[in-house]
C-alpha cells in the first residue's frame, strides 16, 4: 500500500467535490450560515480589533464578507483547496488564494485572526494544519475553527452499512469518520496554542425525504472522499434499502427523519508573554481547604489502596 493509499482522505477527491459544489452551495448553505452566525456571536465576545485576517475555506465568501464588515481589516486573505470555490468567493477588497490546508501558503507571524470554517474535518494531518495556522499567527493572535465532528449524519452511516449487508453481503466505508470533541482540545495544545477551548453545537435537520440528505451533502461538497471508498456508484437496491431503513428506524412522529450535524468550535491563541499565565506550583497564598471552609485530611500511605 502506498503512503497516499494509507491516508484516510483522498485529497484530490476532496478538491473535486468542492469544485463541483462551487455551483451548488447555495442549495444547501444552512451549515455555513449557522457557522457564520456562531462565529459572529463568538467574536462579539472578544474585545479586540483584528486588522490582518485569513479565512481557511472560502466557501461562498460570506464569512470573509462578514469579517470585512465587522473589522474593515487592512488585509483579508481567503484560502481554498478548490480553484472554482476560490474564484466564486472573490471580493473587491479580499485576496483569494488556491491552497491546501495541509500546506498553507501563509507567511509566519502574518495574521492576528485566522478563521477556518468547515474544512478541517477532511484533512489527513489535523495537528499539522493547526500547527501551520498557529505559526501564521502573530503572538496573541486568535484561531477559531469550525469542523464537523461527533455524531454527524450517524443515522446515514448506520443505514448505508446495514443496507450494504442486506443487498451485497458486505460493507464499505461510505461516511467519513469524525473526530471526537474530547480529543480536539488536546490537539490545540499539541499545536502550541494557548488557552485552548473546544465546544460543540448540534444542528438537527428534519428531512421529509431522506434522499434530500444525499442531495444536500453533494451540494455542500461533503460526499464520500475516503481513500478506501468503493469506486463504483452506489447500487440502486442498496440506496433504496438505506432510505427504507432511515424512514423505518429514524423517522419522528411526523414522519420526518432528523439528521444531526455536530459542529465543533475550536478556539486558541498564539502564545504571548502578555497572556495570563498559570501560577507556579506551590505559589498559592491560600490553602484550598481554607477557601472552601473545610477540614484538610492528608492522604493515607496504605499499600492496600
Amino acid at each position: 500500500m502506498s503512503a497516499a493509499q494509507s491516508l484516510p482522505f483522498d485529497r484530490a477527491t476532496v478538491r473535486h467535490r468542492r469544485d463541483r459544489a462551487a455551483a451548488t452551495l447555495a442549495e444547501a448553505d444552512f451549515l455555513l450560515a449557522h457557522v457564520r452566525e456562531a462565529l459572529e456571536e463568538r467574536l462579539a465576545d472578544v474585545n479586540r480589533q483584528f486588522s490582518r485576517i485569513a479565512v481557511i475555506g472560502a466557501g461562498d465568501g460570506s464569512i470573509a464578507r462578514m469579517l470585512t464588515g465587522r473589522y474593515d481589516p487592512d488585509l483579508l486573505v481567503q484560502v481554498d483547496l478548490s480553484e472554482a470555490m476560490a474564484r466564486g468567493a472573490k471580493g473587491p477588497t479580499i485576496l483569494t488564494l488556491v491552497g491546501d490546508e495541509e500546506a498553507l501558503p501563509l507567511a509566519e507571524a502574518s495574521f492576528d485572526l485566522i478563521v477556518a470554517p468547515l474544512t478541517l474535518h477532511t484533512v489527513n494531518d489535523l495537528p499539522g494544519a493547526l500547527i501551520q495556522m498557529r505559526r501564521a499567527l502573530v503572538p496573541d493572535g486568535l484561531l477559531i475553527a469550525a469542523m464537523l465532528t461527533g455524531e454527524t449524519v450517524a443515522p446515514l452511516r448506520d443505514a448505508l452499512g446495514r443496507a450494504e449487508i442486506d443487498t451485497v453481503g458486505g460493507i464499505s466505508p461510505r461516511v467519513s469518520p469524525m473526530a471526537d470533541l474530547r480529543d480536539l482540545g488536546g490537539l490545540l495544545q499539541r499545536a502550541g496554542l494557548a488557552l485552548p477551548v473546544a465546544d460543540k453545537d448540534t444542528v438537527s435537520v428534519r428531512y421529509s425525504s431522506p434522499l434530500r440528505l444525499l442531495h444536500d451533502l453533494r451540494a455542500m461538497g461533503e460526499s464520500n472522499a475516503l481513500t478506501e471508498r468503493r469506486r463504483v456508484f452506489l447500487r440502486r437496491d442498496t440506496l433504496m434499502r438505506a432510505m427504507e431503513i432511515l424512514a423505518q428506524d429514524y423517522a419522528d412522529e411526523d414522519g420526518k427523519v432528523p439528521i444531526p450535524f455536530d459542529i465543533a468550535f475550536l478556539h486558541g491563541w498564539a502564545p504571548s508573554p502578555e497572556q495570563q499565565q498559570p501560577l507556579r506550583p506551590g505559589s498559592a497564598k491560600m490553602r484550598l481547604a481554607d477557601a472552601l471552609k473545610t477540614a484538610e485530611h492528608p492522604l493515607r500511605d496504605d499499600e492496600n489502596h
